[in-house]
């Protein structure tokens, strides 16, 4: 680890303000146009809502929450909460008001950040819901009511302002209090219940993660790092306290709309991103250049086939030479330069976290001079748990582990993952905590995989039905297959499918005595099963249903399409077990034909 040791985040944080206070600490955009605000500026508006937060009230580990985009101001808040000696609640924007409330009431959440009025009008929609929150601030725009319940960051501010006068010395009392066993961040996963899990992140767990990531030495303060994922989410967090650390001057902006636009202006040299991304842009590239034809097409063959035998050769720790070594230039001044321009020309590596990362796709960046390093981790253990390095990767992997961080298969193959990135546990969840975690301070990732000799981790499968999204989200489709069920008679049995996908579908079997009553009653005839699952009109019978359960869903959880299977599951056929549980793999591997017609040219072939 480095030198310099902390006892929490707060600590890590006044030292970056102390050590590098004119530097460039975040780059935001407000109306349009890019701004920048150095460490001491960051340092002051923090200490400033820090003492807002004791002005209202905040006691020693009560938790606030922060419903906000991706932006500089997200930051400034959480470092404030802790500070204030609070630990942060995190609330993706995209929950709903439901959503929100459930994550609210199980942290016992006092301060809610909401980023705007209408992220706080979610919040007033369910505040019968919520005794436990004292007071709403709104970060950019007006507070409504006239109740005191919410105020604006300014107000909170100019309160902290006059309450750091009148009590002189308390701010550094309190930030020296925090210590690192004290809760720093309680993130919620999802559970095979659909009801989500508040994981307990320590100080600890991120001092720990950002000195192992300042130890391998992937970045510097000489880098500037561009930061678009949720903050919400573990691997952005991890992202932050790593930049603190290591003083990376960050460009911070959640507008996916506007990413390929704002790489060119902030010019990064490191970008971390969900394989979704890299995905999108892999197909945009792919089809620009067949779309083209002729000798466009062409060209772009040819570079990417000297670029795989570049690759071929880097991945074998050797350089291009002679003949290949020019045909590679050419093929850069051609082809691959223009990719890397569309990404502000600067960038060294790309990280790629949250869902496995197709290697087919890794290995096409590399062939156009570009590296994506995988990572692997869970919320659980501060997501940062092995990295593949800049001079040390192997696509197909999710790399090394983190230093300190000790992996073991267990005999089922499942992988286990011990050390201080790990988390406390679950929030007033010991029997989930119990399940999670052994005696000896093992996490069980219910992750399938095996370390190859070089040391570099596989992951083959996964034990649970979790779906994990190509962009990242965690899913539990129990919770949606049973809610279709429930409001629809039409429907038999529903799979809910899209692990590593990037979006979900669903498998559906109907009722066939309800849809053929439907049917009679409205003129439709049909010979069997297969062919009234086959009509069109009842395709858009069950398409109805599943729109109206999407309706109350968060935008990643929606089924996006839909097909109906030939024939109903059953024991004897063996889609269901003698519970007459479904046998998801059985049914996923039967209709592999279906589900790749499905998600025909989301990822497309050269």
């Amino acid at each position: 680890m480095s030198d310099r040791s902390f006892t929490s985040v707060v600590e890590m944080f006044h030292h970056r303000i102390t050590a590098s206070p004119d530097a460039d600490a975040m780059f935001g955009r407000r109306n349009g146009e890019w701004y920048s605000m150095q460490w001491r500026e960051v340092g002051e508006q923090a200490r400033q809502a820090a003492c807002g937060l004791r002005s209202l009230g905040l006691e020693k580990s009560e938790r606030c929450a922060i419903l906000c985009m991706t932006r500089p101001e997200w930051v400034i808040v959480d470092m404030a909460i802790l500070a204030a000696g609070g630990a942060t609640t995190t609330i993706y924007p995209s929950n709903t008001p439901e959503e929100c409330a459930y994550i609210l009431s199980d942290s016992d959440t006092v301060v809610c950040f909401a980023e705007n009025p209408e992220q706080a009008a979610k919040l007033a929609e369910v505040r019968d819901q919520v005794p436990t929150v004292k007071h709403v601030v709104v970060i950019e725009g007006e507070a409504s009511g006239d109740d005191g319940w919410m105020l604006t960051f300014d107000e909170l501010t100019s309160r902290g302002a006059a309450w750091d006068a009148d009590n002189p010395g308390q701010y550094e009392a309190v930030a020296d209090s925090v210590g690192a066993s004290d809760l720093a961040t309680l993130i919620y996963t999802s559970g095979t219940t659909g009801k989500p899990k508040g994981v307990m992140l320590t100080h600890d767990n991120w001092v720990y993660e950002a000195g192992a990531i300042e130890e391998i030495g992937v970045l510097s303060p000489t880098d500037k790092h561009y930061l678009f994922l949720p903050l919400a989410h573990s691997f952005a967090k991890v992202l932050e306290v790593a930049s603190i650390r290591i003083g990376v001057p960050t460009a911070i902006d959640g507008s996916i709309d506007d990413l390929v636009d704002n790489l060119g202006v902030a010019r990064p040299t490191v970008m971390a991103a969900v394989p979704r991304v890299f995905e999108k842009v892999y197909n945009k590239v792919v089809s620009g250049a067949r779309d083209a034809g002729g000798l466009k097409y062409k060209i772009f063959l040819w570079s990417l086939e000297v670029g795989k035998e570049v690759s071929r050769l880097r991945q074998a720790g050797k350089e291009a030479g002679g003949l290949l070594g020019l045909k590679h230039k050419i093929a850069d001044k051609l082809v691959f330069s223009k990719l890397k321009d569309r990404f502000g020309g600067r960038i060294r590596f790309f990280v790629s976290g949250g869902a496995p990362l197709a290697r087919e796709i890794a290995e096409f960046f590399h062939a156009a001079d570009i590296l994506v390093l995988e990572g692997y981790g869970l919320t659980e253990s501060s997501a940062a748990s092995f990295v593949n390095r800049p001079k040390e990767y192997k696509f197909g992997t999710v790399g090394l582990p983190m230093p300190g961080t000790v992996v073991e298969i267990a005999e089922d193959g499942e992988i286990l993952i011990k050390g201080r990135g790990v988390m406390k546990g679950y929030y007033n969840r010991p029997d989930d905590t119990a399940e999670a975690l052994d005696a000896e301070g093992r996490l069980y990732t219910g992750d399938v995989g095996f370390v190859d000799e070089q040391g570099y981790l596989k992951i083959t499968d996964r034990k649970k039905d979790i779906i994990v999204t190509a962009g990242g989200k965690n899913i539990a489709p129990q919770n949606v297959e049973n809610q279709l069920k429930a409001s629809c008679p039409y429907i038999s049995q529903v799979v809910m499918l899209g692990d590593k996908r990037p979006f979900c579908i669903a498998l559906i079997t109907v009722n066939e005595e309800t849809v053929g009553k439907w049917a009679g009653d409205n003129g439709l005839s049909y010979t069997d099963y297969a062919d009234l699952s086959g009509k069109a009109e009842v395709h858009q019978l069950i398409w109805e249903a599943v729109e109206a359960v999407n309706a109350d869903l968060a935008s990643y959880e929606t089924i996006k399409k839909i097909h109906l299977l030939s024939a109903d599951f059953s024991q004897e056929t063996g889609e269901l077990t003698p519970k007459m549980s479904i046998k998801r793999k059985v049914v996923e591997t039967r209709n592999q034909d279906i589900l790749e017609s499905m998600y025909a040219g989301t990822v497309k072939q050269v």
